[in-house]
């Protein structure tokens, strides 16, 4: 059967798409009905201050995977173009990540929902059990999908449809000796959001006020994704069904997550599982005059929303119960952490630039030494550093200081404040060192043309000369495009 040792547990990695850090009830917003993952959250470690390590998709999912920042395996923007067959790159081709570390050290593992890191109909390393999305998202109810290299059409609700594909998975593992190590990957809360849920989750919301989501004037830099331009262009001119959809949801995601938290429990393994919960990125649904995420904005922006996510570790009996921490964790301590979790060696503990909080799960320290996280977006780049953030856009700028201390809500851009000229410089030699260290000078960010429209194309020597990222196909929209 499964591991009933809780010492050399199963693994359960839930990742959602788009879900701002004050999507939940645990987080503190009193309109969000996520009774599962408030429950996860009491019965283990809630982190406040979990940053990805890129606002959009596949570059921040590719991180949590292999445990190293975008300018170092490659992927900078949300992955566009074929996603199968011949024609579709493989974009981490050389990048191992935790599935093959525990595959190695006798875990069964799984790969179940949206993948979007490259070629759907060819399982990544480490992966047994493959069942995923051709593409980055679908409308929630006709799903192209690959289990293992063949295609097939699903019908039903995507949330409902990865769920219950995992606990199946859960079930099958029941028949066999070795501990799994499951990812259930979702596509929920990402748009489209009005007339795609089902009617009994969207009913929840039909009188809420959504002071959550405080509704502010387009902010300056303001443009949407250029694959789902109409919703989010309908998000900022009407956004209550929007809000609507996206509450709903979260709503039918923690209800779907229940089922399989339920599975493990009536199954006896409940305390030698560990159940992550993360999203792959942040989310502002009206915050800053924001809908969407980095690429919501040109250039890219990096407010607290939208590299934030929320974080929850649970294990009965190991990992410390109702414990909010607010250390400074990244996307790429993933990886370190399950290893630690599942008492498998990191392969690689001196290169890579995450490091296990396993301590601070259980009740001692951990983080980066409490003080310092990164990120990116191309030539767009971020440190936070205690109560300072330094945001700083390859070549020309505009570049960004904010005391987050002071100033939550990053309203007053202290960067040419006299005073703070040598803090910044400071966190601008950090961040360029740091990248020199961990990035890799054929792949870095910093010298690539990414739009915020997608990423076709391998970067680098890999590429071949071939342009990789999506061209602006008009101009971004200022403050009223309408």
């Amino acid at each position: 059967m499964s591991s009933s040792n809780p010492e050399r547990p199963n693994l359960v990695v839930i990742v959602s798409d788009d879900q701002g850090p004050w999507a939940l009830g645990c987080a503190g917003n009193r309109e969000i009905v996520t009774p599962c993952l408030d429950g996860l959250a009491a019965a283990g470690t809630r982190l406040s201050n979990f940053y990805c390590t890129s606002p959009v998709c596949s570059p921040a999912r590719a991180s949590l995977l292999t445990g190293w920042m975008p300018s170092k395996h490659g992927i900078h923007d949300a992955l566009s173009g074929p996603m199968s067959g011949p024609e579709a790159p493989v974009f981490l081709p050389e990048q191992s990540g935790y599935a093959t570390d525990l595959a190695h050290a006798g875990y069964n593992c799984a790969m179940i929902g949206k993948w979007h890191l490259g070629a759907s109909d060819r399982p990544h390393s480490g992966f047994e059990h493959w069942f995923v999305l051709e593409g980055g998202g679908s409308d929630y109810w006709h799903l192209p999908m690959f289990r293992r290299a063949a295609r097939v059409d699903v019908d039903g609700y995507a949330t409902d449809v990865f769920a219950d594909a995992a606990v199946q998975f859960v079930h099958d593992s029941m028949h066999d000796s070795r501990p799994f190590c499951l990812n259930l990957w979702f596509t929920a809360p990402h748009s489209p959001w009005v007339g795609v849920h089902p009617q009994h989750w969207v009913d929840l919301y039909r009188d809420c006020p959504f002071e959550s989501c405080p509704q502010e004037s387009p902010h300056p830099w303001t443009r949407s994704p250029a694959q789902n331009f109409f919703e989010y262009r309908q998000a900022i001119a009407n956004p209550i069904p929007s809000l609507v959809g996206y509450f709903a949801a979260v709503t039918a995601m923690d209800a779907a997550i229940a089922r399989v938290v339920d599975s493990l429990d009536r199954l006896d393994i409940l305390e030698s599982t560990v159940v992550v919960f993360l999203s792959d990125n942040g989310f502002s649904a009206g915050h800053h005059g924001v809908w969407g995420k980095g690429n919501a904005t040109v250039p890219q922006n990096m407010f607290e929303n939208s590299v934030r996510v929320p974080a929850i570790f649970s294990q009965p009996g190991r990992i410390v119960a109702g414990s909010l921490r607010s250390e400074l964790v990244s996307g790429y301590d993933l990886r370190p952490t399950l290893l630690a979790l599942a008492g498998v060696s990191d392969p690689e503990p001196e290169v890579m630039p995450g490091k296990s909080i396993m301590p601070l799960l259980t009740g001692g320290t951990g983080g980066h030494d409490r003080i310092v996280v990164f990120s990116e977006y191309g030539p767009t780049r971020m440190i936070r550093y205690g109560e300072w953030k330094y945001v700083h856009r390859y070549p020309y700028g505009p570049h960004e200081l904010y005391n987050l201390k002071e100033d939550a809500e990053e309203r007053r851009n202290l960067v040419g404040d006299a005073s703070q000229r040598e803090l910044a410089s400071s966190l601008r030699e950090m961040l360029a060192d740091w990248f020199v260290r961990f990035g890799d000078p054929r792949l870095d960010g910093a010298k690539e043309a990414v739009t915020g429209r997608g990423q076709a194309g391998l970067v680098g020597p890999r590429g071949k000369g071939r342009e990789a990222f999506e061209r602006e196909e008009r101009e971004p929209f200022a403050v009223d495009p309408w």
